[in-house]
This record gives structure tokens, sequence and C-alpha cells, in this order.
């Protein structure tokens, strides 16, 4: 081998041939490859047959020992065998194929000796992979980083779609480590950056395929390519084939979750999307596609639960990755930028806003992003960064959004203090098409419910005879949702249901599918009718009350909160006690407290704060031209009449406003008596000359800029003496001045300028 510290590109060694005799070659050479064959991955199976099962455990193993191997050579073996054997590379690239993904995991019956295979496979794949993307393993054994970036370019190692599919499979639990990873391919080969703008348009096609073979056409400025007017008309959600639905929700569900993935653990590539406009094709494509694939799920027959289930929970998980996508475009692109302090803020909190603007006639959308991520919350904090936003329009956007909630006939969760994180809000998978990621789905996973989540709305009355938090009209929309899915079951059974998980549909309908009701509703009968409304008296349903349906009418109310009633004193409470209760008046002294006497002057010292603490205030450095205007024009502050307190106290100055000390007030009032005496003010004067009053203020002016010892700015003298009686320092120092500072005026640089075309030949020399 080579002398250490030298890179591997550069590396000779030396080696004996065929022949037996010794030859020289680079480190990197086909001929040092070791011969192996490594075998394409195959999943495991679907049925769990004992044959196909051993099968898998046989082939899942060799592939488990060859990829040791290879991470047990040495680093230039190692690379030689990266770069140089294509049974390697179709070994790694039929495993980001065709390996299971987080949610085909779950469908999967998986022994656990398939699993413990599956697990050590998944291991040494993301290893081989993460030494694949290090050009520097050691001082000793490293690459060249330019040299690097074209043997993994050139030899296809590493791709787009590949860098995709790791950030699927490896992300959860090694962000970190995928972030680092794909972060050195990017620095150490920027062509990558270019391969991804040109991905993204494909990324955009899948959107167009999808709605296209629903029968749907996505209008306007957001669609790639105008819809021909001879073109075939595909089926939609409801008549297409059941194995064209169930692969339209796997692709959709596969692309979302990937590009979801793929953007959180590499925010660089937020710009690349954001630049192809993927912000303004999300939502129209969501209002567009979910509706229909989510009305076809529901409303279409099944022969087996199992798959309708499936499909539901992939339908969820697809809204929730691209509702967080937007999120992530959104803080990456536009709120980072405001919150690192960049230049062109203002830019970054208008394209936001705009984007916020665009959002408001997708309603679904709308509530869906809202629910995850409130609005309030990033226009509160765009606010903080930016207190010159409009508030007309941020008032806009909030009004909206309520609209937007009304619209959709959902209904937001009363929430105290500030809603809980992202992270919080991600945890739940499954919902249902009225709203995703619900406290009460969180609660029935064992979840610990926090911040906002904690606190549910308070209950309200309805017409169904007991406290409910829905109202009559409501609770029919919730049955039929129920029952367009599960029409087997009857209204009674859903109506105890929704009692016992709080009027939650999505929580009713995925406790039915999992079968994992409370053992309350196991007993009751799942064709249970609903019961019967008793009518009520004739004399009650012809009287008019203003407590009517109140929660205390038990006419129209089966329930009533007890420990509300009481005859009598309460128990526990004494008239004695209630008398002597003084903890009103301690409330009230502090109110109280602040309306003591104030004194007539307070004496206070030059240069002496007015307060302690935040309420501080330098008396010498107050200076209001329009209180000191006011203070010498006291325009019939002094006229008395009969009931005027000026008849016993005569107007004063407050000493907090006054400045010096009473020697130099003295004086002003002596100057000011002698002003007043040479120049006398008619009392019918409404207004002063203002050429007068100009005058007094500017002497005050320099009165007290003398006190404070201010010197103005010294007169310019450029001219100087007369030529030979030499120049003082001062007319030096003005010259340079104004030599330096005479571009700021018209018709500078004149000289410059001029030279500059003497220089190029336009004015003869």
């Amino acid at each position: 081998m080579a002398c250490a510290r030298v890179p591997l590109d550069e590396q000779q060694v030396t080696e004996l041939g065929p022949l037996g005799k010794e030859r020289t070659l680079p480190a990197l050479h086909p001929d040092r490859k070791e011969e192996r064959c490594f075998v394409p991955y195959k999943p495991p199976p679907e049925d769990g047959s004992p044959a196909k099962v051993e099968e898998f455990l046989e082939h899942a193993r060799f592939i488990a020992e060859d990829l040791e191997w290879l991470l047990a050579l040495p680093h230039d073996k190692f690379w030689c065998q990266v770069v140089f054997d294509e049974s390697l590379l179709q070994c790694l690239d039929s495993y980001l194929e065709l390996a299971p993904r987080g949610l085909d995991l779950c469908t999967l019956p998986l022994s656990p000796a398939v699993a413990d295979v599956q697990r050590t496979v998944h291991k040494a794949v993301f290893l081989t992979f993460l030494r694949m993307a290090t050009h520097k393993e050691s001082k000793e054994h490293f690459i060249t980083p330019a040299v690097f970036g074209e043997i993994i370019y050139n030899n296809f190692v590493f791709d787009i779609p590949k860098i995709l599919d790791l950030c699927v499979l490896f992300g959860k639990g090694n962000s970190q480590l995928l972030h680092k990873m794909i972060e050195n391919i990017f620095t150490q080969q920027p062509a990558y950056y270019s391969d991804l703008e040109e991905t993204v348009p494909t990324v955009l096609q899948v959107f167009d395929t999808i709605l296209e073979k629903c029968g749907l056409q996505c209008e306007g400025a957001t669609a790639m390519e105008p819809m021909k007017l001879n073109a075939q008309k595909h089926p939609t959600a409801m008549s297409m084939n059941l194995e064209e639905l169930v692969d339209i929700v796997l692709y959709l569900c596969d692309s979302t979750t990937t590009i979801h993935t793929f953007l959180d653990i590499f925010p660089s590539a937020c710009s690349s999307f954001h630049s192809h406009g993927f912000l303004s094709r999300l939502p129209p494509f969501y209002e567009a596609t979910f509706p229909d694939l989510e009305k076809a799920i529901r409303k279409r027959n099944f022969d087996d639960k199992s798959l309708q289930e499936d499909l539901w929970k992939r339908m969820s998980h697809s809204r929730r990755k691209m509702v967080e996508t937007t999120h992530l475009l959104l803080h990456h692109t536009c709120l980072q930028p405001i919150l690192e302090g960049r230049e062109n803020m203002q830019t970054f909190a208008e394209e936001l806003l705009q984007y916020f603007t665009s959002f408001l006639p997708e309603k679904r959308f709308l509530v869906d992003f809202d629910e995850q991520f409130p609005i309030s919350d990033d226009i509160s904090l765009l606010q903080q960064a930016l207190p010159v936003i409009d508030e007309t329009r941020t008032s806009y956007l909030l009004q909206g959004v309520e609209s937007a909630w009304d619209a959709t006939g959902r209904r937001r969760s009363q929430t105290e203090g500030a809603s809980s994180s992202s992270a919080d809000q991600g945890a739940a998978a499954a919902a249902c098409s009225d709203g995703f990621g619900s406290p009460e789905v969180k609660e029935s996973r064992g979840e610990r419910l926090v911040g906002a989540e904690a606190k549910m709305a308070a209950p309200q009355k309805g017409d169904n005879g007991a406290v409910c938090p829905v109202s009559g009209p409501e609770l029919e929309s919730l049955l039929s949702c129920i029952r367009d899915l599960l029409p087997d079951l009857g209204e009674g059974f859903l109506l105890a249901c929704l009692q016992e998980y709080g009027y939650n549909s999505e929580l009713v309908i995925n406790n039915i599918l999992e079968d994992r009701l409370a053992p309350s509703l196991d007993k009751l009968d799942r064709t249970m009718p609903r019961p019967v409304k008793e009518d009520l008296p004739d004399v009650l349903n012809n009287r008019s009350n203003v407590f009517d349906d109140d929660e205390f009418d038990v006419f129209r109310r089966d329930q009533v909160d007890m420990s509300r009633v009481w005859k009598g004193r309460r128990k526990g409470e004494s008239a004695r006690e209630m008398l002597n209760d003084k903890q009103h008046i301690a409330e009230q002294r502090a109110r109280y407290q602040t309306y003591e006497t104030v004194v007539d002057e307070v004496a206070v010292e030059p240069g002496a704060s007015g307060g302690a603490g935040a309420d501080t205030y330098d008396l010498d450095d107050y200076d209001d031209e329009y209180d000191d205007t006011y203070d010498m024009n006291q325009i019939g502050a002094n006229d008395l009449d009969g009931d005027s307190l000026l008849s016993r106290r005569p107007f004063t100055v407050p000493q907090v406003l006054r400045k010096g000390t009473k020697a130099e007030e003295e004086e002003q009032e002596d100057d000011e008596d002698k002003d007043a005496s040479q120049n006398p003010v008619n009392r019918d004067q409404f207004v002063q000359d203002p050429a007068l009053l100009r005058e007094r203020a500017e002497a005050k002016r320099a009165a007290m800029q003398q006190r404070k010892g201010f010197r103005p700015e010294r007169p310019s003298n450029v001219v100087g003496r007369p030529k030979g009686q030499g120049q003082t320092t001062e007319t030096f120092l003005d010259r340079r001045k104004k030599e330096a500072n005479k571009s700021r005026v018209s018709n500078h640089n004149r000289r410059s300028m001029a030279d500059r075309k003497r220089n190029k030949g336009m004015i003869p020399s």
C-alpha cells in the first residue's frame, strides 16, 4: 500500500498479476474487485405460507452475509467493490424498490423469524449506504472531495430517486444521520441540485396523473397542461375498478409520504420545490382529490373490510402528510427568513400573506391546515417580527379561516393557552374525513393529552334529551356519516356509541372497525333501532317559556345535573361566615390605593429622575415645545370667576415640568416680567405674533444648550488667508472635508468623469 495521508484516488498498489509477476495498479482498479455475486432482494411473502417464508429467510440471509462481508472490507477494497461490482448496486436498488414501508409492515403477517431477518437486512443496507456517502473515514482513509463527487455521480451510486427512498425507509429514528449523509452528497457534488430541479416537475406530474385517473381536472393557473377537447374521459373513483382504486390510494400515500419525509430531513430542498410553484399546486389538488376518494372508500362495497380500513388509514395519512408538507415549505421559505432577521423581511412577509390568502377558497384544506398548524399563531409571530404588517389584512385572513370552519360544518375545540406543538399533533395516524388528529383519537391510543388538547369544549344543549355537545341537525349529520360507512348498524347502537365517545364520529368509526369498543357497548345489540321520542303533553307543546330546553327542563331532558340543585341553604354554609368574609374588601384595597392624596408640589433636585423602576424619566432631557408654548400662553387661565379655585390659589406650572434651579427660574421670571413690561401683550389678543414666539423659543433653546454645555458646529472656512500668507490647520481640515463630501451635492464627480472620458479618447487631450 502507498504511504498514509494520500487520497485513495491517487494511491498506487503493487500486486501479483495473473502470471505471478508483480505489477503496479491504481488503488481503484477493476482487477482489484472481488468476485462475489450479490443476489437481489425479495419482499416478505404476503400469504405467509411455510415454503415461501423459508425461501425468503434463506434469500435474506444471503444478502445480510454479503453486506456484512462488504462492510468489513478495507477502505480501498470497499470502494473497488462499490464502483466496479454491478451486482452490488442492483442488490441495493432492489431493496430500495421492494422493501416494505412503514404502513406496509402493519399489514404483513411477519413471524418473529421473518421480522428478525428483515431487521438485519434493513440495518446492513443502511450502513452500506452510509459508508458509500462518506468520503473521509479517517485521516489515512479518504477520497478527494471532487473525485468523490464524480465517482458517486458518474457511477449512479446515488441519484434523486434513491435519496427519496432512503428518506422513506430509514428516516424514522435516523433523521440526523440521513441529514448529514444527504448534505455531504449535495455538497461534494452540486450537480445533484440541478437533478433535483429537474425532478420537481416530475413530482408535480404525479398529482396530474392522479387527477386524470380519477376523472378530475385541476383548473386555473395551477394546471400543468390544458385539457384536450377530444381527450378520453376516465372513470371516476366510484366507477373505476377496485384494483385501480387501491393502486391510486397506495400511489398517493407513497408519494405524499416520500415528499414530506425528504423535505423534513433535507430542508435545503424546500427552495427547489418552492421555485416550481409547489405551494400553489397542493391546496387545489387536495380540495379536488380527497373528497372523491374518501367518498368512494366509504360508499363502495368491500368484500374484505380490512382492505377498506387499510385504504381509509392511508387516505388519512396522505392528508396529514400533505398538510405537513405545506407547513414545511411555508416555514423554511417564508417564516424562517423572517425569524432569522434576513434582508428583505417585508418581501417574505408579503409572500406568506399571499399564500394564506390563496388558501381561503380551498375551505377543506384550510380547515385541516388550521387544525394542525393554527394560522393565528403564524400571524402572531409575523406581527411580532414586523409590527408594520397591515392589521386589516391579517383580520381579513383570520375571518376567512373562521368562515371556512363554518362552511365545512366542523367545530373547533375550545382551548386554553397556546396550542400544542406540531410533534404532539402529528402523533395520531388515523382520522376520518371530517378531521384528523383529534384528542379523542390520541386518548384511545393511550397517549397523554397535553397543552390545549387537555380541555374540551363545554357541553351545549340539544334536542336529544341529554346534555350533548351537538345540536339536532349536527347529530343527524354524524349518524348519516357513520351509516354511509357502516350501513348494517342500527341508529340506537350508533347513538349509544356517540354518547360514549363524546359525539366524535371518527373515533366511533375507528373503534368499531378495529373492534375496540367499550365493554358496555359490546353488550348492546348492534341492530338496535333508535328509541322513539315520546310526544309531550298538549299543555307543554302549547306553552312558550324562556326556560324551555334549558339545563333544568325536566320535561324535555332526561339527565339533569343534580349537583347544581339544592333546597334552602347549601350544605357547609352559614350566614355568619358569609357576612364575616371580607375577601372582597382586600381585593378592592389595591385598586383604591392608587387614588391616594396627591401632593401639590414635589421638590426635585436638578438632574434627578422622576420615578423609579420602569417609569423613570430624566427631567433634564424633557423638552416638549407644545407644553412650553402653552405654559407661556396661559389663555384665559387667570380669568377669575366666582367659584373658581383660582380665586383661592393662583395658577402655577407643576414643579415636575419646570427646568433648572430656583435661581435660574427666578432670573427667567424676572426676564419675562421685564419683557412683559417692555412689550405688553393685549389680553384680548388671541394669537401672538409667530415671529416673536419663534424668537423667544430660539432664545430659550440657546440658553438650554448653553446650560448643557452644547457647542454649536464651527462654521466652515475654505477660503482662508490670501495666497502666500500660509493657511491655518482649520482651513486645511475644512478644505479636506469639502473635497471628501462634495459628491453629495449636484454636479459632483465632474473631474473624475472628465478624466474618464479623456482616457477613453472621447475628449482630445
